[in-house]
């Protein structure tokens, strides 16, 4: 697969300097590699591709199954120190779904986002993931944080699997022509501006946005905690608000699952 790490580099170097741009043809996980690196001190922008993953993980440690060439498999690192962290996957997830929306004239949004982390299409199917971690720097860094934004994506149909707990979709139902290398070189440009601002701005900038594709506003919702409600949206500080009996809940936690009624929860 023909990736174009150069016009990957050439389009993000001058946003982010030092950057550079790794293909793996197999890791266990792009993720676990940058947070190794991290770990050893190494804290420059870099973006890791993989062709392969073998221990690909999603939310909660569960597993991210591929098959080579169906998948974009990738992970950005960097240094980031917003003031306030929350909202980021919110922040990230908008803008790789605002990336590769349908572009036809007239072409109705598809690609909606399941907070806290997923990309679905609006018929409820998971198109894709986030994965957000975070390292300490080591104390002769500047201040901040290197955050690893690992992202999934589901190019061609996927295996079926054990693994998924919403039936799977892939970007290539949406328009034949796309490939792995193509979603990338769309996506990327779009999500180093996102991080940036995040970093200046937060997540509240992103509220009125996130409205616009949130799958779940608007419908009754259950989650892994026992909480049952209407799903309101999302708050300013990336909080899900769910109208309960008891009132209006807000959820920070990103370790609750959230699904529609008609849904059953991961286990």
């Amino acid at each position: 697969m023909i990736w174009h790490a150069e016009d990957l580099w050439q389009h993000t170097a001058a946003l982010l300097p030092g950057f550079t741009v790794e293909v793996l043809p197999s890791i266990d996980s792009t993720n676990t590699e940058l947070m190794r690196r991290a770990r050893a001190g190494q804290a420059e922008p870099v973006l890791l591709i993989a062709e392969d993953q073998t221990a690909g993980k999603g939310r909660q440690g569960r597993p991210w199954s591929n098959t080579p060439g169906a998948s974009l498999m990738c992970s950005l690192g960097l240094v980031l120190a917003p003031r306030d962290w929350s909202g980021l996957s919110l922040a990230v997830g908008l803008a790789v779904a605002q990336a590769l929306q349908p572009t036809a004239p007239h072409a109705p949004l598809r690609i909606g986002l399941k907070w806290p982390n997923d990309l679905w299409l609006t018929d409820d199917r998971k198109l894709g993931g986030i994965l957000i971690e975070t390292a300490n720097l080591p104390q002769s860094h500047q201040a901040g944080r290197y955050v690893i934004v690992g992202i999934g994506l589901n190019i061609q149909p996927p295996a079926q699997t054990g693994t998924w707990h919403a039936t799977p979709a892939c970007l290539q139902e949406l328009d034949p022509r796309w490939t792995a290398p193509l979603a990338l070189a769309q996506l990327l440009p779009m999500l180093v501006r996102q991080l940036l601002e995040f970093a200046e701005d937060g997540f509240a900038p992103c509220v009125a946005q996130f409205a616009t594709l949130d799958v779940l506003r608007g419908r009754p919702v259950h989650t892994s905690d026992g909480l049952a409600g209407l799903a309101l949206g999302v708050g300013p500080d990336g909080a899900l608000h769910i109208e309960t009996a008891h009132g209006v809940q807000a959820i920070h936690s990103a370790e609750v699952s959230v699904r529609p009624h008609n849904m059953p929860l991961p286990r």
